[in-house]
């Protein structure tokens, strides 16, 4: 039997290729979440970005004085909404913890009614399948409440680390002004350091991934803000006005995560919300929690198509899978980052996944 060395050579050539394309990848990953900072700079660079231009334009003004300009305006903004977030999320995250107790009790009660409520006879549920469903109860509300005990003391420790905020705040800022001030010499000294090759290469794929990611999370980004602060005064109205709701933004916090999760939106939160406030007698609230729910939606639907140019081409199946990935690897947070890693994955492999990957991997041709 005579072995095509050529062959598996360029097999093993293409599986090295993907082997190392991937390992760049995670590398590149935790250098991100290490030097966090300067990428949070150079994602609000990129939003700053088209304002800067816009002043140029409009002003003749040099780039540098633009930079400054909107510079000055988008700290003062962080600077007053970081102030005013770490006192209002020190404060309701304190008081929910303090009396989270209270409130698992209500829900272990409630959950106790509904199920009392529940006509498992028409349901011709076996006793023992019964009595499962209501032993049960207490442990999922119990598991719940760790989780959110445990969020909830990560957060204050996150908001009471005021020295470690200061530094990234610091850096951050920093960094942010040099991006935007000396935007074309920091592209010259890389294009300088780096290989011809490697620039119009690396810049070709940088170019389509800033076009399909960056593109897509700036829209996510810009609807999940407009969401949160639409629940948020929405909750704070509805807090003034005499309804019972104690934690406006910790509970604009959860809707607008939820709202981030491709597939899922802030209706998996709302809904079941009000129809717990209906159950529980409080009918006005969960009409209100509803109403809300559809003034964001209606705004949603309004923004979705002028910010989405185009869809990212990427099944929800294959997008449920990603969610489900990164939530076994890294929990909540890679719900959130799974599909954005499989938009990298799709972007890189584009010609691979185009051809069929097992396919050209293993072609003769």
């Amino acid at each position: 039997m005579i072995v095509d060395m050529s062959y598996w050579t360029r097999v093993f050539t293409r599986i090295l290729y993907v082997v190392l394309i991937l390992a760049g990848l995670i590398i590149a990953l935790k250098l991100s979440v290490f030097y966090m900072p300067f990428l949070i700079a150079f994602i609000i660079y990129l939003v700053m970005e088209p304002a800067i231009k816009w002043i140029m334009k409009k002003t003749n003004v040099t780039r540098k004085m633009s930079s400054i300009i909107i510079f000055i305006l988008v700290s003062l903004i962080i600077l007053g909404g970081l102030t005013w977030l770490i006192f209002t999320l020190f404060s309701e995250a304190s008081n929910l913890l303090q009396n989270l107790n209270i409130y698992i009790e209500k829900a272990y009660s409630i959950f106790q009614k509904i199920l009392e409520n529940a006509d498992f006879g028409n349901l011709k549920l076996p006793d023992e399948i019964q009595s499962i469903l209501q032993n049960s109860t207490g442990d999922i509300i119990k598991t719940v409440s760790q989780w959110i005990k445990n969020f909830l003391n990560g957060l204050i420790n996150v908001v009471t680390a005021i020295p470690n905020i200061a530094i990234y705040f610091s850096i951050t800022v920093i960094a942010l002004y040099f991006l935007c001030v000396d935007k074309i010499y920091i592209i010259d000294q890389i294009e300088h350091h780096l290989p011809k090759t490697w620039v119009m290469r690396v810049g070709k794929h940088l170019r389509e991934l800033t076009k399909t990611l960056g593109g897509y999370l700036k829209a996510e980004a810009t609807l999940i803000l407009v969401s949160f602060i639409i629940s948020l005064i929405g909750l704070y109205i509805l807090k003034i006005i005499g309804f019972a709701i104690e934690f406006p933004l910790l509970i604009a916090i959860g809707i607008g995560f939820v709202d981030a999760l491709p597939i899922l939106g802030s209706g998996t939160v709302m809904v079941p919300w009000a129809i717990i406030c209906g159950i529980n007698g409080d009918l006005r609230l969960g009409i209100a929690i509803i109403v809300l729910l559809v003034i964001m939606s209606v705004v949603r639907q309004f923004l979705e198509p002028r910010l989405v140019s185009k869809n990212i081409g990427v099944h929800p199946l294959f997008t449920l899978i990603a969610m489900y990935t990164g939530f076994r690897f890294i929990g909540i947070i890679g719900m959130l980052v799974g599909p954005i890693i499989l938009i990298i994955l799709k972007n890189i492999f584009a010609t691979l996944i185009d051809g069929g990957v097992m396919k050209t991997i293993f072609d003769k041709e």
